[in-house]
């Protein structure tokens, strides 16, 4: 590229190393590398209708390469050889096709359900069956692995046999995961990621298209390889059978009191469409294995009315799946479970959520269905570098809820009456043994306040009815209410290190509990936040019908929750939201922690240019300093007499203030500030500091801005 404009090398053998080129396309809107005119995404998505989202006749733009004893990828422009073994492909495939003969098609055709458009949303471009999501090179490749695969001549007992062709239908799915024109070329790693890197079927603009017996990523050697690597890990002891049956959760095969231990993974509220995803891999697996388990694969696609999920409103969507709908079908599955298992037996619930309304939904069945949750532990199950965690900040752990029946000896549910007021009189001790336990095992964060669940819904779900005085129920959600704010006050006092908390406005004590509980746990004990600047506690996949997450991270810094998670905080603390604009942004579903450069209007009102020195060239060179103390305190001499501001009227806008003045480089205005305006004589001012120094992200701007505040502290007699 130069000068705005794109040059074609001449020579499409050159190769180039690692070269760099700007985005085309953003939030589905393209824009030509050549004339700069941006399409916008409403006539991208009618062009590409048409045209079933463009795999079949896609243009190969490049081709990636590798050269022996030399690290990296090199890229060259296609050759006519490279395009004619496209069109070769091609056209081959339409052989196939019209040779074909059988009951299913050769390339899957059936239709993406409409029900799950706000995962799939790449239908609104006109991928409207799954063999759409395949160029024909893609569709020829796994066809041809298909009919090998049927054919192939395996000696053994028949057991022997459909054991081993399972085993390849899998490679073939894995295959598929990797070879679609949905997968995405990893430009970090220059390898192809697959096409689940989060639950969804997006729009992806521009696919790498893996070779199949190459020493690359993607490839059937590394298919065949993990599903090896599976068994002979997860399975040491291949002598021990087991059975494994096909059966709805809410209506088991099992008789009952017949097992000692229930362990399920239920859906996630709305998260994932598991039955919608399924469908991908379910028509391949029904090409390569429907006469070998004819039972499982006589359908076209996955059964999805009765699975347990919510699907989100849309105009297109004609589900019922509601949320009574999901409450009720998890309450009988959980029934299920319960009356399956002994009365001494022992229930595990895996959930990693973070909307409180999807946590609320699954205690309330739990409740419901007669468990006694007698505990949470949050085990480490999420890979860091899954695609969906890149940029947001996510439960580092699932948790495991740990579940007794709550049965009489005759196995009838036990019918108990609690007293609101002993409920409430021993939830603040629980709380207060369990969060340092968490904290030594280095259980921060999000992690640490759903941990505290399972012990203070012991002392609620041990009942079948909890009332109050005048016999009127006390519902889960109000003690959830309760258990939130109990959680916030004490770790409040955590985050202090003991220190009397009650001392700082509510702003700060938000401030804090906002940044402790987006803070997930890192080796040594130290507290990182995935997300960098912008953090969230979304769901994964939750990119509604966009076509590209908006890159994470704000100018200034910023930290988002969900809203009611934050509301809950915030009144655990004493708090109110809706009374704090300056420092919280409401928006939807979100509630959004404003970063300090963010503040800087409010804090010095008019005079912000010139105390910060901005507009100055001198201070405006200073602006992108953010560096060590001795490099800031060496640009003073010569400074204009400095402008203090008006010292901010909570200990939080003191703090940010300072921190401002510390990040521009005005350090005469910032030592005025703090020794002869009195403000770093307040011992809270310095608390709040130390604080907030180890709760905010390492490498974030505020994280070095408040550090270096601290590190004047001495040199100005404090």
């Amino acid at each position: 590229r130069q000068k705005g404009r794109w040059v074609l090398q001449a020579d499409p053998t050159m190769e180039v190393k690692n070269p760099s080129f700007d985005g085309t396309v953003r939030r589905g809107s393209a824009t030509c590398p050549v004339c700069g005119y941006t399409t916008p995404v409403e006539r991208v998505r009618a062009q590409l209708k048409p045209r079933r989202g463009g795999a079949h006749d896609a243009r190969l733009f490049c081709v990636v390469t590798t050269h022996p004893n030399e690290q990296g990828r090199f890229y060259r422009l296609p050759t006519e050889a490279d395009r004619e073994a496209v069109r070769q492909a091609a056209a081959e495939l339409e052989r196939r096709k019209a040779e074909h003969k059988g009951a299913l098609s050769l390339v899957p055709d059936e239709d993406l359900d409409i029900r799950g458009i706000r995962h799939t949303w790449a239908m609104i471009y006109g991928l409207n069956n799954w063999g759409t999501l395949f160029s024909p090179r893609q569709a020829l490749a796994l066809t041809t692995l298909v009919r090998l695969e049927r054919k192939s001549q395996i000696q053994g007992s028949n057991d022997f046999i459909k054991a081993l062709r399972v085993c390849l239908a899998i490679g073939i799915d894995r295959q598929a995961d990797y070879l679609s024109s949905l997968a995405v070329w990893s430009i970090s790693g220059e390898f192809i990621a697959h096409t689940f890197g989060r639950q969804a079927v997006p729009m992806v603009w521009d696919w790498p298209e893996c070779q199949l017996f190459a020493d690359a990523s993607g490839n059937w050697d590394g298919a065949i390889n993990w599903i090896a690597s599976v068994i002979e890990n997860s399975c040491p002891n291949l002598h021990t059978m087991a059975r494994a049956e096909r059966a709805s959760a809410t209506e088991h095969p099992l008789p009952t009191d017949s097992i000692q231990a229930f362990v399920t993974d239920p859906p996630y509220y709305d998260s994932v469409p598991y039955a919608h995803l399924s469908d991908f891999f379910y028509v391949w697996l029904r090409r390569s294995l429907g006469d070998v388990h004819p039972d499982l694969f006589a359908i076209p696609t996955v059964p999805k009315d009765e699975e347990i999920v919510v699907d989100r409103p849309h105009e297109l969507s004609n589900s019922t799946h509601n949320i009574a709908y999901y409450e009720r079908e998890l309450t009988k599955a959980f029934t299920e479970g319960r009356r399956v298992l002994a009365p001494d037996g022992v229930g595990t619930i895996v959930f990693a959520s973070k909307t409180t309304t999807s946590w609320e939904a699954i205690l309330q069945a739990v409740i419901d269905a007669g468990w006694v949750i007698t505990g949470s532990w949050p085990i480490d199950t999420e890979r860091e570098a899954r695609v969906s965690a890149q940029g947001q900040a996510r439960l580092a752990s699932s948790i495991h809820l740990v579940c007794r029946p709550r049965e009489e000896a005759s196995g009838e549910l036990a019918a108990t009456i609690g007293d609101w007021r002993d409920v409430l009189a021993e939830l603040p001790p629980r709380i207060h043994d369990w969060l340092p336990r968490l904290a030594q095992e280095g259980v921060v964060g999000a992690d640490a306040i759903f941990a505290c669940l399972g012990p203070a819904l012991e002392i609620y779900s041990r009942y079948s009815r909890v009332e109050r005085a005048n016999g009127e129920q006390v519902t889960l959600r109000e003690y959830l209410e309760v258990v939130w704010a109990e959680v916030a006050r004490q770790a409040l006092s955590m985050i202090f290190e003991g220190a009397d908390a009650s001392g700082f406005e509510e702003d700060a004590r938000l401030t804090a509990m906002w940044l402790w509980t987006l803070s997930t746990k890192e080796e040594g004990g130290k507290m990182k936040d995935e997300g960098g600047r912008q953090a969230g506690l979304e769901e994964a996949g939750d990119a509604g019908e966009e076509d590209e997450p908006e890159a994470s991270g704000a100018a200034g810094g910023s930290f988002v929750l969900e809203f009611d998670a934050a509301r809950k905080i915030a009144q655990g603390l004493g708090a109110h939201l809706e009374q704090l604009e300056a420092l919280v942004e409401i928006k939807g579903d979100k509630a959004r922690l404003r970063g300090v450069s963010e503040r800087a209007r409010g804090l010095f009102g008019k005079q912000r240019e010139q105390i910060l020195g901005q507009g100055k060239k001198k201070a405006a060179a200073q602006m992108n300093l953010f560096s060590e103390v001795d490099e800031v305190e060496a640009q003073e001499a010569g400074w204009d007499e400095p402008i203090a501001p008006a010292a901010g009227a909570a200990t939080l806008d003191r703090l940010h203030q300072a921190m401002l003045l510390f990040a521009a480089g005005r350090s005469a205005a910032f030592k005025r500030f703090l020794v002869e305006d009195g403000v770093g004589k307040d011992q809270r001012f310095w608390r709040l500091a130390q604080a907030l120094s180890a709760l905010y992200p390492s490498g974030s701007d505020e994280k070095r801005w408040v550090d270096g505040v601290l590190a004047r502290k001495k040199g100005l007699g404090f």
